[in-house]
């Protein structure tokens, strides 16, 4: 029991955070707690080679959270050589893993993550001065994070506003399957709007020629475009990164709401898929603190900055 990971870890943890600030120490323990324990916690230290630590910084990176990873990996070289330093490890895997992972390369990502870039794009929305339907789809791109294809495509008959849930069907799912997406009450106020213009179409975002169809796949790009963000600084796909960050390193969310929120393909550590309705009040309670928060970065409100770990 004394010599597991999470045992020596959490000592670790106890053993130094009074030379940490408050922050730092909590950013530190809710990492270990998202992204290490829950695979390796209760395996013995000394048994814990380098692939099994590599597969665990692989569940982070496979979820886009690469910058994630590379802090994981200095997390757990810190609690191996503390298990060295007391007798307890042999090693430090972690250090077998330099080079494992490949470096962030931001200039690709194509999408803002920053609070304080996040803030003028925000902005640049409100003051959007294109079509109605297209100002809606680029204030609730951000809002909702769902994937562009499935923003545009969304029909009336599957949004509830009385409920404040929109039900996609499988049919429109990258991984096949129903997803819910809560509506913060921002959102409902736009979709009420927006009802009000497009409600008789079977779309929700009506191309401007035909309501028989969905607005095209180039409307939000080239909104952004004209707003000045090019494919190498925003895309409508970008909004997910956006939010699958912040909520992350600022508002310090359970990755695995925001996992299944973003509907991605997530197992629990017995390998077992969730279903859709998993965690549905705390990502409903997410989606209106992150609804909440948009709102505090138009109005101008004091951005909390990334915090930063060793």
């Amino acid at each position: 029991e004394t010599e597991t990971f999470e045992s020596i870890a959490r000592e670790w943890h106890t053993r130094f955070k009074h030379k940490w600030t408050p922050g730092h120490a909590t950013t530190l323990m809710s990492r270990m707690e998202r992204d290490i324990f829950p695979w390796i916690g209760k395996r013995p230290i000394l048994d814990i080679k380098a692939p099994e630590l590599l597969s665990v910084l692989r569940r982070v990176e496979s979820r886009g959270a690469l910058e994630s990873a590379h802090r994981i990996r200095t997390i757990a070289g810190q609690v191996f050589r503390y298990g060295v330093a007391t007798g307890r490890a042999e090693r430090d895997p972690a250090a077998d893993l330099r080079g494992a992972l490949p470096q962030p390369n931001k200039k690709h990502l194509a999408a803002i993550t920053d609070p304080k870039e996040v803030a003028p794009l925000l902005r640049a929305i409100e003051s959007y001065q294109g079509t109605f339907v297209v100002r809606c789809a680029l204030r609730l791109a951000p809002m909702l994070f769902v994937r562009p294809g499935e923003l545009r495509h969304a029909e009336w008959e599957e949004i509830d506003l009385d409920e404040a849930v929109w039900n996609i069907p499988a049919r429109k799912m990258k991984m096949n399957q129903d997803h819910i997406v809560p509506l913060c009450r921002q959102s409902i106020e736009i979709l009420s709007e927006l009802k009000k213009l497009t409600g008789t179409s079977k779309f929700v975002f009506p191309s401007a020629r035909s309501i028989l169809r969905p607005m095209s796949e180039n409307a939000v790009l080239a909104a952004l475009r004209g707003m000045g963000y090019d494919q190498e600084t925003m895309t409508g796909h970008g909004f997910r990164a956006m939010a699958r960050t912040i909520l992350d390193e600022v508002l310090k969310v359970r990755v695995d709401f925001i996992e299944h929120q973003l509907a991605h393909a997530v197992k629990d550590p017995n390998g077992r898929a969730y279903n859709r309705t998993k965690h549905l009040d705390e990502r409903k309670k997410m989606m209106q603190l992150w609804g909440n928060y948009l709102d505090g970065l138009v109005a101008g409100a004091k951005i909390l900055p990334f915090k930063k770990t060793a």
